[in-house]
């Protein structure tokens, strides 16, 4: 049976993820900056999820909700999962936080492009223009040739918003049949398993200050998993990921916090450009929902 749909409290659990995601992805970037390596923090941002939600689970006597019949769909989905989080996380430690959250912002504009390009849907000239205003955007605050941010930097940061919209995607097709707890176990369980492999590699001694670090990486890791996850059960992609733009919000702050840094004016010119531009497709996805919605319902007379 899919999930009954609740928007207000879908926009509820999306704007609390957005917070906590900003002050994952600022503990990430403290985190990279003490010398933990990378694939090690990817690691245990993956890992510590297992024994959290398995335990719980166990505790509860509730481990067959992990039960799943689509383990290739699980297993696709963690896939395409990791590279989004190298990305995600990768960005904000190639560029200031403000910089990588706004960037971040391009899921709606990827996602119009994916359904034009993939699904073969209708793009009318409201989204298309919408897709070129955020564009806009970017180059504002890239300023190709002529910026302080790195050209790695801009392209990892676009890469993880274009990975999100590929990913909620999935998560949406995931969630029709699977509770949000089964969802983010097997990513964990499949990313986990991947990441030990390179663990030999990079896996060095730490510090006490770098252990609660890592800690804290992985409690906002599942934590910021089950609010996404549930978010998109019980609401539609369009509508929720207005609530993402308020992490630009958190993510000046810690940057001005801990990194004495606040964006340049090019950053304030373009992120209202991309923010605007999501703001327009997710309501005009809204729209045809509606209309969609609308024309499926029985007439009165039936």
């Amino acid at each position: 049976m899919p999930p009954v749909q609740r928007p207000y409290l879908a926009l509820a659990l999306r704007l609390a993820a957005a917070f906590v995601l900003a002050t994952l992805i600022m503990l990430v970037k403290y985190t990279a900056g003490t010398g933990v390596a990378f694939p090690e923090i990817l690691f245990w941002r993956a890992a510590l999820t297992l024994p959290l939600l398995g335990g719980w689970l166990a505790w509860r006597g509730e481990l067959k909700r992990l039960r799943t019949r689509r383990m290739p769909a699980h297993l696709r989905r963690a896939g395409l999962g990791m590279i989004g989080m190298a990305m995600t996380f990768g960005a904000p430690i190639l560029l200031p936080l403000a910089e990588s959250t706004t960037l971040g912002f391009t899921t709606p504009i990827w996602a119009v492009i994916l359904s034009a390009l993939v699904l073969r849907e209708r793009v009318g000239m409201v989204r298309w223009s919408a897709v070129a205003m955020g564009f806009a955007g970017v180059l504002v605050i890239a300023q190709p040739g002529h910026s302080h941010i790195p050209p790695l930097g801009a392209a990892v940061g676009l890469g993880a918003g274009f990975m999100v919209a590929v990913i909620s995607i999935q998560i949406r097709d995931l969630s029709r049949t699977d509770e949000p707890v089964s969802v983010v176990f097997w990513f964990s369980a499949w990313s986990t398993a991947v990441f030990t492999l390179l663990l030999p590699l990079f896996v060095s001694a730490h510090s006490p200050q770098q252990w609660l670090l890592l800690i804290g990486i992985g409690l906002l890791g599942c934590l910021v998993q089950l609010l996404l996850t549930a978010s998109l059960r019980i609401g539609q992609v369009a509508s929720v990921i207005v609530m993402d733009y308020s992490s630009l919000v958190w993510a000046t702050a810690y940057g001005w916090l801990v990194w004495k840094q606040l964006p340049p004016a090019a950053t304030w010119l373009g992120a209202p450009l991309i923010i605007g531009a999501g703001a327009v497709i997710a309501w005009r996805e809204h729209r045809l929902h509606r209309r969609i919605v609308a024309a499926a319902a029985p007439s009165g007379g039936e």
